[in-house]
């Protein structure tokens, strides 16, 4: 659906190509093109039942018309005064076209609301035609009676007022206003009257309604109807509790922008593939929308970091540094090539096009929106308390699952009605796509501090969460559970009380250890949150966190970060203790990504003063390592360049140390040498 609309949104050509073809090209070419053309408007379809009599008036005037230019095909050389008249005709009928695929490329619920305006732009362009074909001259042209007579009928048609809008139209419009304004009066609409005007409208199916919600989103982004954007942000919380209440009954298509990877799977319909590790911001771990680089030179999608921003932070969330200022640099390369992998895999980008300088300012959710997001969330809840069947249970909880994704205004109204409490038992569920849409809905939901309190408190979370992350029927599953665990650890409390249980702490190990990349990217990430609270590194070296993250360091970059974060509370010793450590992250200060290296350099030069010299000796022994230093301490970011400083100056110290006691002899006979002279 959507697709067909953004093609015959892009079908009209310009107007000034269409002008300058008129004038150049043949009488031939020009009827050919006003044949053609009358065709296509005879063959257009109503974008919305509502519009049927517009489209309709159109389709039987472009029929007359359409006869009328296969006769004149078969006539010879027009005369003059005719062809100027037909290329005026031609670029009128380009406006009709451009009209038709306007209307089709737009939602339905904006058509109804402008409805009266494309009525008039109709009625506008009817009379121009009409004043073009009174202008013709008929009698130079030779046509047949019968074609003189199609061509007095279609101009008396287009001359033949019509009402603004049609009655049937004006009470739907009338009858979705009045709806909009009982929600904002929180009063519940009855399902008869919601699925009347649905159908009305032409949204009949969870698939349509879908489309219709994701078109409407997309128009409100791009400030296309100033005047109904109120209206319009009303219907788009309307149409989600419509879908919930009048088609959570139909299988739920798959949404998601991830897809599990777990090889005894067969299920391959079951979701979109997964988006590569770059293309995911670091935050909230999902696909980039729009993606922004920080004055740390760390890419974050810009929501989540302007979410981090504005709860009072200064810091770089990768790297921890604190920014010189909070200014963002739209990624323009790699939004293009993330729209292009959303292209060629089905998922929707939900971001203004590439060639846009800016993305369209967030408009703020209103009243209406707001209550029906309310209602929505207390239907599906009370829906999910009494669904007996995994069949249901697992389509409500798809459609919370979703509804979670919208906004922390839906969150907060998901968790006030009980969500949390009914999810945690279907982590242990035995149906795959039940098990992966309760873990998917508690990492949605987690994004909300208030959520992370209730999920904390709700009784077992914490142990189906540690069962999802060991035993979820897929790897995509344990993924999420994972991030739900990063997502919890935000909070300084929690994260204490999570590095305390031994079962999430040998969980997230052992997935960094056994799992595919975006697993293993999500549990590393865990990791290196878990780490930075000093009371849970004992617990992570016991479980052999330090080995996952040495075996992780080709894979991930946030594998060095953890090392150093272990290494800075009390885990020096054990990350020295295994065999080819400080050789790895040698290597990794050579090799790496930026922000690998500069861990690297952190991590060795907390190694070398927690542990001391024995450590200097292992880096010194790598060869090419002071080219490696003096390299980052030219080409680094500025926390790069003072670690590789301090690493520096650790290891001359180090060297000068040697030197001396090698030759102390030497050094005693120089001193009275020079004391003598």
């Amino acid at each position: 659906m959507a697709n067909a609309r953004n093609a015959a949104a892009a079908s009209p050509p310009p107007p000034s190509s269409s002008s300058s073809y008129s004038s150049s090209a043949s009488d031939g070419e020009i009827l050919r093109s006003l044949h053609r053309l009358a065709r296509d408007l005879a063959a257009a379809e109503a974008p919305a039942p509502f519009l049927e009599t517009v489209f309709a008036a159109v389709s039987r005037r472009a029929k007359l018309l359409a006869a009328v230019f296969d006769d004149l095909l078969r006539c010879g050389r027009l005369p003059r005064s005719a062809s100027l008249c037909l290329r005026e005709v031609l670029l009128v009928l380009q406006r009709f076209k451009a009209v038709v695929a306007d209307c089709s490329a737009r939602s339905r619920m904006r058509l109804l609301l402008q409805a009266d305006e494309v009525a008039a732009r109709v009625r506008e362009l009817q009379h121009d035609l009409a004043t073009l074909l009174d202008l013709l001259p008929v009698p130079e042209l030779g046509l047949a009676d019968d074609v003189v007579d199609l061509l007095a009928l279609a101009s008396r048609q287009c001359r033949r007022s019509s009402p603004s809008a049609d009655a049937a139209e004006h009470e739907l419009k009338t009858g979705v206003l009045a709806l909009i304004q009982e929600v904002e009066r929180e009063i519940v609409p009855e399902r008869e009257r919601l699925e009347g005007i649905l159908e009305e409208v032409g949204i009949n199916d969870p698939a349509c309604c879908s489309d219709e919600i994701e078109t409407l989103e997309r128009e409100i982004g791009d400030r296309v109807a100033e005047r109904w954007t109120s209206a319009m942000i009303a219907l788009v919380g309307l149409l989600r509790y419509a879908k919930c209440v009048l088609f959570t009954a139909a299988t739920p298509r798959p949404m998601d922008t991830k897809v599990d990877v777990d090889d005894d799977d067969d299920d391959d319909d079951a979701e979109p593939p997964s988006p590569p590790p770059d293309f995911r911001c670091p935050i909230s771990l999902d696909l980039m929308r729009d993606p922004v680089v920080s004055a740390s030179g760390q890419t974050y999608d810009r929501e989540s970091i302007t979410r981090w921003f504005g709860s009072g932070k200064s810091t770089c969330p990768k790297t921890g540094q604190v920014l010189a200022n909070l200014e963002l640099v739209p990624n323009k390369a790699l939004k293009n090539l993330i729209s292009r992998w959303c292209r060629e895999n089905g998922v929707a980008m939900e971001s203004s096009e590439p060639s846009k300088p800016e993305p369209a300012p967030v408009v703020t959710a209103n009243k209406a929106a707001l209550e029906a997001a309310r209602m929505t969330a207390s239907f599906l809840v009370k829906k999910l308390s009494v669904s007996f069947s995994p069949a249901a249970a697992n389509r409500v909880v798809h459609e919370i699952r979703q509804l979670a994704r919208s906004g922390n205004d839906t969150r907060a109204f998901i968790g006030e009605a009980g969500a949390v409490p009914l999810l945690v038992p279907l982590l242990h569920s035995d149906d795959t796509a039940t098990q992966l849409n309760a873990v998917t809905a508690l990492l949605n939901l987690s994004i909300l501090d208030a959520n992370k309190k209730r999920i904390m408190h709700a009784e077992g979370a914490v142990e189906a969460i540690c069962h999802a992350m060991g035993s979820g029927a897929t790897w995509r599953a344990k993924e999420n559970a994972a991030a739900t665990v990063l997502s919890l650890a935000s909070v300084h409390s929690y994260r204490r009380r999570l590095g305390r249980n031994p079962r999430v702490v040998e969980r997230v190990v052992h997935l960094v250890r056994t799992g595919p990349s975006s697993t293993k990217k999500d549990a590393i990430a865990a990791l290196l949150c878990l780490s930075g609270e000093r009371e849970n590194v004992g617990k992570l070296v016991e479980a052999g966190a330090a080995e996952a993250a040495l075996s992780a360091i080709s894979e991930e970059e946030t594998a060095v970060a953890v090392l150093a974060s272990l290494a800075k509370r009390g885990g020096a010793e054990a990350i020295v203790n295994i065999d080819g450590a400080v050789v790895r992250l040698v290597a990794e200060l050579r090799r790496g990504t930026e922000w690998s290296r500069e861990c690297a350099a952190a991590a060795l030069v907390l190694l070398c003063r927690r542990v001391g010299a024995a450590v200097v000796a292992q880096v010194m022994s790598v060869s090419g390592v002071e080219w490696a230093i003096w390299e980052l301490m030219a080409t680094g970011t500025e926390r790069a360049r003072r670690k590789a400083a301090s690493l520096g100056r650790a290891c001359r110290r180090w060297a000068a140390a040697e030197q001396t006691a090698e030759y102390p002899a030497t050094s005693d006979v120089t001193t009275t040498a020079i004391t003598a002279s």
